[in-house]
């Protein structure tokens, strides 16, 4: 919500004001100067969304503040026009009503589309989430990125390297939208208050990894485009994708890292194809870069990759993932109840490439159980399940 700024207010004032902590406000309004506020200048307040209230008869601002439960000055802040002395029957004011619920509530079936919006939602109403994108898909889709937080230690999550484990997304959208509540309403998760790693850690997630992908397995080969009778082709004309893990160039993500690459290369297929395929040479693919330039562009103390299913994490990769990461995967195994597993025979994949390149943990989590696509009906239960271990990045 924006309002303008007065003569004399300050960015504390709006913080008592409003009930919203001052380090979002500031983290909301980054190009500010809060020792100098300019008259006329325009501040995000975090947490708060207008509606329209019609002025009747025998009405005044101080009893529709008393209705609407709150500030008098609350309603002169957004309204900067109105004559409070004089108000119009008809006149229609703005209301400034705190988010206390959760904004994202449509998880199933959760396109590419789908989540652009509820990113747009999340970013309007809760500005301190900061966004940008890393890159693109192979059909030019943004591979956005999302950051809470002020800290040096920098934390990373992502989702949906897989095509059809599309729910993997829905989870980490979930999780931001009730950290960004959590923090504008001071209120604990599992109790915990989160202010505090709003200045401690900046977490950064990447909800989709595979936004082409994703459509395809939801929406089939008209979400293709260009690609369709290519993907047709790989799928033997097939019109169910539920199995299809690759970009729509038929390359497995998360084969794609050079982390000995080659074994998967010499075991997999050769050629494009719905799952399993390496690429023709490491990083081939746009996702891929992108996904490498980020961390190699950052200083992430560790990676978590959100795959399904199994209820596993696997956290090791040659022995040289670091000592304290049997500490990490232990508190992630208990806050889950997911079972850590250090060493698999698979290779060249994200946490794989992030352990070999900068010796510091990466993670694997694969959520929920049964066969990939997983059903919706089972997200709830991951998210629960896994909610404690996006937790534990903020607190470990």
């Amino acid at each position: 919500m924006e309002v303008t700024i007065r003569p004399n207010d300050s960015l504390w004032y709006y913080s008592e004001l409003f009930d919203v902590p001052l380090v979002l406000i500031e983290q909301s309004n980054p190009a500010l100067n809060p020792n100098q506020l300019m008259a006329g200048e325009t501040v995000q307040i975090p947490g708060y969304m207008i509606h329209n209230r019609t002025i009747a008869a025998n009405d005044s601002l101080w009893k529709v503040a008393m209705e609407q439960n709150v500030p008098v000055d609350m309603l002169q802040l957004v309204n900067p026009t109105i004559n409070p002395g004089n108000l119009s029957i008809g006149e229609t004011i703005a209301v400034p009503a705190r988010v206390d619920q959760l904004l994202l509530t449509d998880f199933n079936h959760y396109t590419f589309a789908k989540m652009v919006r509820d990113i747009q939602l999340l970013t309007t109403v809760y500005p301190f989430i900061r966004k940008q994108s890393i890159g693109n898909s192979v059909m030019g889709k943004d591979l956005t990125e999302l950051q809470i937080g002020s800290g040096q230690k920098q934390v990373h999550l992502n989702g949906s390297f897989h095509a059809n484990e599309w729910i993997t997304t829905p989870v980490i959208m979930r999780f931001i939208n009730e950290y960004a509540r959590a923090l504008t309403n001071k209120m604990p998760i599992r109790g915990l208050q989160m202010l505090p790693y709003i200045q401690e850690t900046n977490l950064s997630v990447v909800p989709m990894v595979n936004p082409d992908g994703v459509d395809l397995v939801l929406d089939g080969a008209s979400a293709a485009g260009t690609y369709r009778e290519e993907v047709l082709a790989l799928n033997d004309q097939n019109p169910d994708f539920s199995n299809w893990k690759a970009n729509i160039a038929g390359v497995d993500l998360n084969n794609q890292y050079p982390a000995r690459w080659e074994v998967e290369e010499a075991r997999k297929p050769d050629s494009p194809q719905p799952r399993d395929y390496p690429g023709p040479h490491p990083l081939s693919e746009p996702e891929a870069i992108a996904m490498a330039d980020l961390a190699n562009g950052r200083d992430f103390l560790r990676v978590n990759a959100f795959h399904t299913q199994g209820e596993v994490i696997y956290w090791g990769y040659e022995g040289l993932e670091p000592p304290y990461a049997q500490e990490l995967v232990n508190e992630y195994s208990r806050v889950s109840g997911y079972r850590a597993v250090r060493y698999i025979d698979s290779y060249a994949g994200y946490k794989d490439w992030f352990i070999k390149e900068f010796r510091r943990p990466g993670f694997t989590v694969e959520l929920g159980t049964g066969v990939n696509p997983l059903p919706f009906s089972q997200f709830e239960e991951i998210y629960e399940e896994t909610l404690g271990i996006m937790l534990a990045n903020l607190y470990m």
